[in-house]
């Protein structure tokens, strides 16, 4: 097998295939990551969603926007409002902002109506009034599946690890799940093929006094119930949703409508997972069925 790793949109990435990737695949991969990137990112000061943060207004809808944002309106419905695509300056009021100051402020809760202050149609994506647009959620769940796509044509098994939020495609996979508490650790290992994993974890971008990227929008404060989970979907962005919505109630019950199988740890250390979910746990868990 051939890795080919490299840094992208601030994490680390590792594509292995069977034999090594040529430039001209190389490059379409980095041409779907800069694209992503130059929409989606409010750490840079040229993208889209700084744009319409700093103006407001009406736009070309971008390709991934109805794809995503129609996901972002099921969660938001199966959370009771927990994640909302305008928590972008609730985490920047904690200050995990665009220069990631890392100086928190007061908790800033999102707008609450964001479904009539952020618009899409298959042609157009408006903003009411200038907001910061923040696809954390699920945003490079949907990257990696984008990346994947571009190498369809790349004879034998493929992988995609995007910082953790891994895609399989051909041969089954064994990947380790992190411990939340020690990274030299695993709590279980999954198994998976022809599908993605993605994990989420309150000690991953944590910062100061308790503070970490994992916000209830409706308070914008960092949550405290669970400090890790991992989903199993048949593509990315579906697995990074549901790992985001595992943190609030109504998480399970959309990853049983999604057809997601998944672990989630609290902060006290006790473990959960749905009852078909193939993963080898190394700790007596709770099954939610």
């Amino acid at each position: 097998m051939s890795v080919w790793g490299f840094d992208a949109i601030g994490t680390r990435w590792e594509i292995e295939t069977e034999t090594p990737l040529d430039e001209p695949e190389r490059a379409r991969v980095s041409a779907a990551i800069g694209s992503f990137d130059r929409t989606w990112s409010r750490f840079r000061d040229d993208s889209l969603v700084t744009v319409l943060a700093h103006s407001g207004g009406d736009v070309g809808a971008p390709a991934d926007a109805a794809a995503m944002l129609e996901v972002y309106r099921e969660l938001s419905d199966a959370t009771d409002g927990a994640v909302n695509p305008l928590v972008g300056e609730s985490l920047s009021a904690l200050g995990y902002d665009a220069e990631v100051s890392l100086l928190a402020g007061e908790p800033r809760p999102a707008p609450a109506d964001w479904t009539s202050i952020l618009t899409w149609s298959g042609a157009r994506l408006s903003v009411a009034t200038p907001v910061q647009i923040d696809v954390g959620a699920l945003g490079k769940g949907r990257l990696v599946d984008l990346v994947l796509a571009e190498l369809g044509d790349v004879p034998g098994s493929v992988t995609v690890d995007g910082g953790g939020d891994i895609a399989v495609r051909g041969d089954e996979v064994r990947i380790g799940l992190e411990h939340p508490f020690d990274r030299t650790k695993a709590i279980g290992v999954a198994s998976i093929r022809d599908q993605a994993l993605c994990a989420s974890a309150t000690n991953r971008r944590a910062w100061g006094d308790g503070l970490h990227h994992v916000l209830d929008a409706r308070t914008g404060a960092p949550v405290r119930t669970w400090a890790a989970t991992w989903a199993i979907a048949p593509d990315a962005m579906h697995a990074d949703a549901a790992a985001t919505a595992l943190f609030f109630g109504g998480g399970a019950e959309l990853a049983a409508r999604w057809g997601v199988e998944w672990v989630r740890m609290s902060t006290t250390g006790m473990a959960e997972r749905s009852a078909e979910c193939p993963v080898e746990l190394f700790t007596t868990p709770g099954v939610r069925r």
